[in-house]
């Protein structure tokens, strides 16, 4: 019978991805697509983690292995994906994506499986309802960064009135626009009116004609925008005239927003996770930046990299205190962690009832095509998600 117990436990370890000492982690990111200008970097900061954490001895003595796939931004492709990933690759957890959708077509599927799923970047504050309970966020939530968005708006730009603009098509810009226009209220901002377009429209006039039609022009415009359009919608905005502050969410964080907005995307605000900067970063984001230029070549694309890299190592964290690389142990260590540094700031699940971590905001400014850092917060009041 000892024999025997022996025999299964071996079948088990092999069963749960360990096979010659490996423990398998799905990275879940679109490497093409929409979605690609921060899922890329997002990969590259998981697989650099991966790197250094198997550099170090690895997880209970095994290396970490990253089974990755692109999902193409396409619903259909990410929950092939992650049946693969699940049924086929056997990882014991899977780390991905910067968008809601994207985590929204993966993330019943690990559920059903029992695989603790942890998003880099996708941050509706929702997720983890709408999902289950192996649903985890490495990033703060919309309602955060739309309530920073609102008060650095009303007290920094001294932005008494604004107009709202949201792409309705994304559940990110959707519930980005609405909690905006909840902590924009709760200030006492008076929003003069709102107008929608659908993520991929290349003409924006209609949304023009009505902000400089309004007889009562607003102090800033807030665009709730996903990263391929931004550049786009700011270079015809400003063309049209209108010069007030641009303000948005961490969708604006992407080389975009610059490549393709040109000078054009000077005076715009976004709130994002960090910002990467080698001189004026944090000891952490200086240490990350060292370490992804050294494997790279180049320097972060934005701070969905270092999302991406945190993410690895929460999980990791996890993995090490279940004691073994059993997904249910992993959800159950998970839901424990408390006060993990990581790059973008500390993550806390213990004790907070939520598995979505509580975080500073970072606000970056664009100015003369550079990415400036304008306020460090932490919101008054937050909308509910």
């Amino acid at each position: 019978m000892k024999k025997l117990g022996v025999v299964l436990g071996s079948l088990v370890l092999v069963s749960l991805g360990l096979a010659q000492g490996t423990i398998k982690i799905g990275n879940a990111y679109n490497q093409t697509g929409s979605m690609s200008s921060l899922d890329v970097p997002a990969s590259n900061g998981a697989k650099l983690a991966v790197k250094e954490i198997n550099a170090a001895g690895g997880v209970l003595g095994m290396k970490l292995e990253l089974v990755s796939y692109d999902g193409k931004t396409d619903p259909a492709t990410i929950t092939n994906m992650a049946t693969q990933m699940i049924n086929s690759d056997k990882v014991v957890a899977i780390a991905g994506f910067t968008d809601s959708d994207s985590a929204l077509a993966l993330g019943p599927i690990a559920q059903k499986a029992g695989i603790p799923f942890v998003t880099a970047g996708a941050t509706s504050p929702q997720l983890p309802e709408q999902i289950g309970s192996e649903m985890f966020l490495a990033c703060f939530g919309d309602n955060v960064q739309a309530a920073v968005g609102a008060e650095f708006v009303y007290k920094n730009l001294k932005g008494k009135t604004a107009y709202l603009v949201w792409d309705k098509s994304t559940e990110y810009t959707t519930l980005l626009g609405k909690y905006f226009k909840d902590a924009y209220a709760k200030l006492g901002g008076k929003l003069l009116g709102e107008e929608t377009y659908k993520s991929g429209d290349k003409n924006f006039s209609a949304q023009i004609t009505k902000i400089k039609a309004l007889p009562q022009k607003p102090d800033v415009l807030y665009i709730a925008a996903m990263p391929d359009d931004i550049g786009t919608v700011v270079k015809q905005f400003r063309q049209a005239g209108l010069t007030q502050p641009i303000v948005g969410g961490d969708g604006y964080d992407t080389p975009l927003l610059v490549e393709v907005g040109g000078k054009a995307a000077d005076n715009v605000y976004f709130t994002t996770h960090a910002l990467m900067d080698a001189q004026k970063g944090t000891p952490e984001v200086k240490k990350f930046i060292a370490a992804y230029k050294k494997e790279y070549g180049k320097d972060p694309e934005n701070a969905f990299a270092a999302l991406g890299y945190d993410t690895i190592y929460l999980l990791a964290d996890a993995i090490k205190r279940a004691g073994a690389p059993d997904p249910a142990k992993i959800t159950a260590a998970l839901m424990q962690t408390k006060g993990l540094k990581t790059v973008t700031g500390s993550i806390t699940f213990a004790g907070t009832g939520s598995r979505v971590p509580q975080k500073a905001v970072t606000v970056v400014a664009v100015k003369d095509l550079k990415l400036n850092l304008a306020a460090t917060l932490a919101p008054s009041y937050i909308p509910k998600p």
